[in-house]
């Protein structure tokens, strides 16, 4: 007979950042993967290959599984950002922010790689061709599909990241939230890329960035700043305004 197992027991640190890992692998390998296999868009410079709606539902789709996955064990973040903005929500303790940030970037890493191995027993010539086109690493100008300027990114990062941080905030509420959290999670996430991917390739998380952009090349990598930077604006900005602005309560 097994041991009954106390319903006060909350997962260990250490199963949080395996969750975080874990989820944000599956973010980078299926967003990042459907975005340099799925068409020659995002690896062969100035192709016009329409896959836009593809990435965008791969990175919905990814981010939706995720949550249902590992969200009861670490809140399913799998974004910098997002772990910024719930702990200025107060959702988490700010000492857990840099070791889920860590196990993010880890795992978002590993996942690119991974990708960078298939595409070494692929075509021709692949892996080359891929960095020369930005290994679908956010940036501007001459990085940004529709041929957006920096301000352009900036802008557009913050307001999607914010929110995305505000649709996690009021769906997973302890007290106000859904059961459904996954799937208006995952169709904002698919909202957010239709909407800016033309813009700067879609971001609104930084370890998705710096996935990408460590086999993107080395201007993918000088413009990686904007994309760490401001989708933590961003989170933060929604983060600390949420807790000012919708969770005051009152006595009945």
């Amino acid at each position: 007979m097994s041991e009954s197992v106390s319903t006060t027991e909350k997962p260990s640190l250490g199963a949080k950042l395996a969750a975080e890992g874990f989820g944000t692998f599956l973010l980078v390998f299926g967003g990042v993967g459907t975005a340099l296999f799925a068409s020659n868009h995002f690896t062969d410079p100035g192709a016009n290959s329409a896959v836009y709606v593809a990435v965008a539902l791969a990175f919905g789709l990814t981010v939706l599984v995720g949550v249902y996955a590992f969200g009861p064990i670490s809140g399913g973040h799998f974004n910098p950002a997002v772990t910024v903005g719930a702990a200025a929500a107060g959702r988490i303790p700010w000492r857990d922010v840099a070791p889920y940030i860590i196990a993010q970037v880890v795992g978002g890493v590993i996942a690119s790689t991974v990708l960078v191995l298939i595409g070494l027993f692929g075509p021709d010539k692949w892996p080359q061709t891929a960095q020369d086109a930005g290994f679908a690493s956010n940036g501007w100008d001459s990085h940004s599909p529709g041929g957006f300027g920096m301000m352009s990114a900036i802008i557009i990062e913050v307001i999607l990241t914010g929110i995305f941080v505000m649709v996690i905030l009021g769906s997973t509420h302890a007290t106000r939230g859904t059961a459904n959290a996954g799937i208006a999670i995952g169709l904002t996430l698919t909202l957010i890329h239709l909407i800016s991917i033309p813009v700067d390739n879609t971001s609104v998380n930084p370890a998705r960035s710096i996935a990408a952009a460590i086999y993107g090349g080395g201007e993918s990598l000088a413009q990686l700043w904007v994309f760490l930077v401001f989708p933590i604006v961003g989170a933060l900005i929604v983060g600390y305004a949420y807790k000012a602005l919708f969770d005051g309560t009152t006595k009945a």
